[in-house]
């Protein structure tokens, strides 16, 4: 082999080594960059997704609440409204209550003198004192609201079976000390009534005598 041919030779063995070790370097940097790559998209990904799951849960929880508080406006509840409006709701049914105990209860009358002659008829009966819920010295009021007249017209009620919304208060005037006389109708102003009242120490006002009378002298 002549020197010209060796020479030749060493050459293509030295390109050969170095391309091969080129491809390698290539190879191996590939691998470096695919491995960095899929660990960004692995770990750095994951963590974007869990930030946005937790963002929209906490969205999630903030619109829960706004809907209950909503739905707590719009509903309008107030305990102490509430709690207002039953005390209400028990105070008339309770003076309801009173009045069909009223209406219903069977009263013993005996026939009575008439006070004039304007009296249909007159009679007495064992009614029973309305009660009070004034306490102390009485002194008789006449003022329109006032406890008395609220009482008042209670046993007036009790004494004729008119009901407090069929019931018109023409004139009620003193008839005496700690006493009362009082001239009531229907609405319809069909049947007119004398009622005489008197006081009770502690336990209200009883009613004593109805007169029904001919015709309503205190219109």
């Amino acid at each position: 082999m002549s020197e010209s041919d060796k020479h030749s030779r060493l050459n293509k063995f030295e390109k050969r080594r170095k391309n091969t070790k080129l491809i390698s370097i290539f190879l191996i940097a590939g691998a470096l960059l695919i491995i960095i790559l899929l660990g960004m998209w692995l770990f750095g990904g994951g963590d974007d997704e869990t930030e946005e799951q937790t963002g929209n849960n906490e969205n999630e929880s903030s619109d829960f609440l706004i809907t209950e508080e909503d739905e707590e406006d719009a509903e309008g509840n107030n305990p102490e409204q509430e709690e207002s409006e039953n005390d209400l709701a028990s105070d008339e049914e309770a003076e309801n209550e009173n009045e069909e105990n009223n209406a219903d209860e069977e009263i013993e009358t005996e026939t009575a003198e008439p006070s004039d002659d304007n009296v249909a008829e007159a009679y007495t009966g064992d009614w029973s004192p309305v009660g009070t819920e004034q306490e102390g010295p009485h002194t008789t009021t006449f003022d329109e609201g006032s406890q008395d007249r609220i009482e008042m017209r209670r046993a007036i009620t009790q004494a004729t079976g008119l009901t407090g919304d069929d019931m018109i208060e023409w004139w009620i005037e003193n008839g005496g000390d700690q006493k009362v006389i009082a001239t009531v109708s229907d609405t319809a102003e069909t049947e007119v009534f004398r009622v005489f009242l008197s006081w009770v120490d502690n336990e209200g006002w009883q009613p004593t005598k109805v007169e029904i009378l001919i015709e309503n002298d205190k219109k």
